[in-house]
């Protein structure tokens, strides 16, 4: 007499078998490492001096080309907002959580940001990070310190600088929160 295994049955053993093939697969690790976050930071302080260069070299044009790729690289508006809170920004337009107000305080040009200048366009020469510290929680990394802009003069402007970064779909950190303040100066 033959016996018949019920439909559900049968697809429980054909999803047996497949099932060890997918628990093989790599595990995908997001971890940050402390490595990784000066080289992002390291990379935007680069870019920042390469967007001035390009705009002495081939004016704001050129600037605002590289800084949409600079963009594109370093911060995550393709996954969502960044909480960007630029150095020299006033109400309402304190806060940069879509791509166009990131580009406009770099580079300027953008009608709806009437106040942007461009700070990419100063003619920074030289830009060094001094983190006060690193705090990584697995995929998620956040840096507080100063970053020292010099200008072509070798004047050197010290801005409180606070980083979150997140790794993207490829590995890439990306910078989710970026905060940026000039010093206290009391009264």
């Amino acid at each position: 007499m033959k016996k018949f295994i019920p439909s559900a049955i049968a697809s429980l053993l054909i999803a047996g078998a497949i099932l060890p093939a997918v628990a093989k697969e790599k595990v995908v690790d997001r971890s940050i490492t402390e490595a990784e976050v000066l080289g992002a930071q390291q990379a935007w302080c680069k870019a920042l001096v390469d967007i001035s260069a390009a705009n002495s070299s081939g004016g704001q044009p050129a600037a605002r080309a590289l800084a949409e790729k600079v963009i594109d690289s370093a911060y995550a508006y393709q996954l969502g907002a960044v909480l960007f809170k630029p150095t020299l920004t006033t109400s309402p337009q304190t806060f940069r959580t879509a791509r166009d107000g990131a580009l406009a305080y770099f580079v300027g040009g953008n009608p709806a940001f009437p106040n942007d200048t461009g700070f990419a366009l100063k003619g920074w020469t030289k830009c060094e990070i001094a983190n006060t510290a690193v705090l990584i929680h697995g995929d998620v990394a956040s840096t507080l310190g100063n970053v020292l802009f010099t200008d072509p003069d070798g004047k050197v402007t010290t801005v409180d600088k606070t980083w979150t970064f997140v790794k993207d779909g490829a590995g890439k950190l990306r910078i989710v929160v970026h905060h940026s303040s000039l010093p206290y100066a009391g009264r």
